[in-house]
């Protein structure tokens, strides 16, 4: 499912971005960060169902989908994307939906720059640096995508990120995944593993939160367990914890009917 409105580009510090732009400009604003190694059309579902009564946003991230690469990559830049990209739109505040690498950038760029934000939402994720095996792991995958290309990385990554029921049963889901992957350039994802492996952790920032959050999380996530997502919730003050049930790492694909009316429900309740 496609959002209606155009693809539109705008020019972000050194970079080209690419985002969609839909609903009311004069409604509330929820701005969409997606996942590694994916792009923003991960979003199109909650764009298409929340824009009744949202200004929905969803944007690709520094050298995925249309928007334009640099030579390295990490979690702080992304986050300094972000702000550039609302200052550049003139958004004021916005709430912020991250999901899995969304939520590292998400808590990153609410840890420095607070006053943009009016709502957070976290999908998927965790606060928690990698552990060396952790970083172990994803520097074998950027030696794997080195000497073989994407092919078996986007194979084991999305059996991985799926329940087994959409595995078998939701094939235009997964492969729309799978293809995002392997259209990605390469060096854009070794990059990004390289960020990931060397990202710091957030957990300390976790009590200074002060605007809503919503927490969400696959019941059957693999990737960031539940217990994760039950930590941010024991950590953000007021937080709400939504499990989403038959639904693992990419809880918006999977479940999106779910997934769009606790996000919904949250926003208008705060």
């Amino acid at each position: 499912m496609q959002p209606s409105g155009a693809e539109l580009e705008i020019r972000v510090r050194d970079i080209l971005v690419s985002y969609n732009d839909v609903g009311e400009k004069n409604n509330p604003v929820i701005i969409f960060i997606h996942g590694f190694p994916f792009d923003k059309n991960m979003w199109n579902r909650q764009l298409t169902g929340l824009s009744g009564h949202f200004r929905c946003i969803a944007y690709d991230l520094c050298g995925y989908g249309r928007t334009t690469p640099r030579k390295s990559f990490s979690i702080e830049e992304f986050a300094d994307d972000l702000d550039g990209f609302m200052h550049l739109m003139q958004l004021g505040k916005a709430a912020i939906c991250g999901l899995s690498m969304g939520g590292y950038i998400a808590l990153r760029a609410m840890a420095k720059y607070p006053q943009r934000f009016s709502h957070l939402v976290l999908c998927d994720t965790q606060c928690i640096a990698d552990s060396e095996e952790g970083k172990q792991k994803r520097f074998n995958s950027i030696g794997q995508i080195e000497e073989e290309g994407l092919k078996n990385f986007a194979e084991g990554f999305v059996k991985n990120i799926f329940t087994a029921e959409s595995l078998q049963g939701k094939k235009e889901i997964t492969g729309d995944i799978k293809s995002t992957i392997l259209r990605t350039a390469p060096e854009s994802v070794t990059g990004t593993l390289k960020a990931l492996a060397e990202r710091e952790e957030t957990c300390t920032l976790l009590p200074g939160i002060a605007v809503p959050t919503l927490v969400l999380c696959g019941r059957e996530d693999k990737i960031t367990p539940l217990a994760q997502s039950e930590y941010l919730h024991n950590n953000i003050p007021g937080s709400v914890l939504t499990v989403i049930e038959n639904a693992a790492h990419v809880s918006n694909l999977e479940q999106p009917l779910v997934f769009n009316e606790a996000v919904e429900k949250f926003l208008l309740a705060n």
